[in-house]
């Protein structure tokens, strides 16, 4: 997976290479989909919600350009898997919000169960981001919201980084990388990606519940 679908297009950071060859995606996905664990493109996790394709994980992971003792924030826990490659780079300190309890629960059980103790997940709005462990060198946003929202603008250190896809619902969404310099953001655009709604408040789509 690693060599094929993710060096081959481009990630070179060894950190982030080394945690997707060594973070077990198949103890992150449904068991009807676990031949397809290693295939790069996204698989249905339930509650409306999907786990990443690799590549995507990957790219976002290094565009983070994280470095050891720093502290990121994940909103969008899912199944766990991107916080547990966070957890994988070594010395960085992981927070992860879901919007879903059932997730949220899930994810901190199997996070546990595979040894990601030091990784923290709480159920909540991410939309706010996590006030109480903020400052954050970068924080990383899995669902796409249709703006960025300015909690985790506020809640990122002086040259943090923000990576998160945007777009509306169904709509065209692009990824983007902020750069906190001071009171002042510098943006990339990374490219055409394709992801989820984000759900919370502020945000054009209302929390998906589903039974």
């Amino acid at each position: 997976m690693v060599a094929l679908t993710i060096e081959e297009r481009g990630i070179s950071d060894p950190d982030v290479l080394r945690a997707m060859r060594t973070v077990p995606r198949h103890q992150f996905v449904l068991p009807e989909y676990l031949e397809q664990a290693y295939a790069d493109h996204p698989l249905p996790i339930g509650y409306g919600q999907t786990i990443s394709q690799p590549y995507i994980v990957a790219w976002m992971t290094e565009k983070l350009d994280l470095e050891a003792g720093e502290k990121v924030l994940e909103i969008g826990t899912g199944s766990g898997y991107q916080a547990a490659v966070l957890a994988e780079l070594g010395d960085i300190e992981v927070y992860s919000i879901e919007i879903v309890p059932e997730l949220a629960e899930q994810a901190a059980n199997r996070l546990r169960e595979l040894g990601y103790t030091g990784v923290q997940v709480k159920e909540g709005d991410g939309y706010f981001g996590w006030k109480e462990h903020a400052p954050f060198d970068a924080i990383i946003v899995t669902a796409a919201p249709d703006h960025v929202p300015p909690p985790l603008v506020e809640q990122l250190n002086d040259g943090g980084r923000l990576v998160i896809p945007i777009g509306p619902p169904g709509g065209y969404q692009s990824l983007w990388q902020f750069v906190k310099e001071g009171d002042n953001l510098t943006v990339y655009n990374l490219g055409g990606v394709i992801f989820v709604p984000f759900t919370g408040a502020g945000t054009s789509s209302a929390p998906m519940r589903h039974p």
